[in-house]
């Protein structure tokens, strides 16, 4: 193969994160032709991010479907579908439109197994853009992941990685019940390799992105950037800080985290979303009732500014976590 993304012969294939998505995309509608794509501009358009484009020259309109603005309309129609015995993928252009559909997701697609008692699954995988910083102010700068975290009934993931752009598809297809897959905007034009052989990836544990002693920086999604950057910062001044890239979000893998903080007895949660009742705060509860004599330090969060996003550059920047801000929550847990 010689699209963006695809092994060669030679090793590891150039892609980008957009890129990596939709080889994975286009390789699951290949193999399987119950795998089918709807949502908002899929097709013709290409997708409002470019992460569909060409899909539909490809599988044509039957299997690359363009949907009316109705985010409950064609949620509830990927639900049915899956219901029928489909795999649909349903791309929700951005994670504030999914409000729109969240009656669909928590009280149909998460609920249906339970209330028919094992009888019906909803083998489903939601796709939406997520986060902030590229200054489209409050209307579609979200990061809700830490909502839909606290719904049982589904899987949460959210890549941070161009292998896991491409190598999460494969198994959140495969699994029987409803999975939403949060994909950062910022991530879209990031390039690298990624090895051919790297995939599937394995949805229940978490990541040990950079290994460390001296503190556990645990995050996902976008944040994961900004965390290695401030690892990088502390490294220089004689701080060995690991890197935990959550990436599973619900469930979460409780393990792979107490195992880190045990191992350098201090913790700080970085999460873009807001920090009241936000998922930081669940991990951070989470390390206290399991970790709690092992740590050194109280464990500290840093996170989004308690505002709407502004569209302002500067402002979007200092309401959002930032390296610097990380490596000071790292400094002072270090002491």
């Amino acid at each position: 193969m010689t699209a963006a993304g695809a092994t060669t012969a030679a090793g590891p294939a150039r892609t980008t994160y957009r890129e990596a998505l939709r080889e994975a995309m286009r390789e699951a509608m290949a193999a399987d032709d119950r795998v089918l794509l709807m949502g908002e501009d899929v097709g013709r358009y290409g997708g409002a991010f470019g992460v569909s484009l060409g899909l539909l020259d490809q599988f044509g309109p039957e299997r690359v479907r363009d949907t009316p603005l109705s985010e409950s309309a064609f949620t509830g129609a990927g639900i049915g579908a899956a219901m029928a015995g489909l795999r649909p993928i349903v791309e929700i252009m951005t994670v504030n439109f999914s409000l729109l559909a969240l009656d669909q997701i928590l009280n149909n697609a998460a609920t249906l197994l339970h209330m028919s008692g094992g009888q019906v699954s909803v083998p489903l995988v939601i796709r939406m853009s997520t986060g902030a910083g590229r200054r489209l102010a409050a209307q579609h700068s979200h990061s809700l992941e830490g909502w839909y975290a606290h719904i049982p009934g589904i899987r949460v993931l959210a890549p941070a990685t161009l292998g896991d752009a491409r190598w999460m598809l494969a198994p959140a297809l495969a699994d029987p019940d409803p999975v939403v897959i949060f994909e950062h905007g910022s991530l879209y034009n990031v390039s690298g390799e990624v090895e051919p052989a790297s995939g599937p990836v394995d949805l229940d544990t978490a990541a040990v992105r950079r290994s460390g002693t001296d503190v556990s920086l645990v995050t996902h999604g976008g944040s994961l950037g900004k965390t290695l950057q401030a690892a990088d910062r502390l490294a220089e001044e004689g701080v060995d800080a690991e890197v935990v890239d959550l990436r599973t979000l619900r469930p979460l893998d409780d393990a792979t985290v107490m195992e880190s903080v045990r191992r350098t007895h201090r913790a700080v949660v970085v999460d873009e979303g807001w920090r009241t009742a936000g998922l930081s705060a669940e991990v951070a509860a989470r390390i206290t009732e399991q970790a709690f004599y092992d740590l050194d330090a109280p464990v500290a969060r840093v996170c989004g500014a308690e505002v709407p996003t502004p569209y302002a550059a500067q402002l979007e920047e200092a309401a959002l976590p930032q390296p610097d801000g990380i490596a000071e929550a790292a400094r002072e847990a270090v002491g």
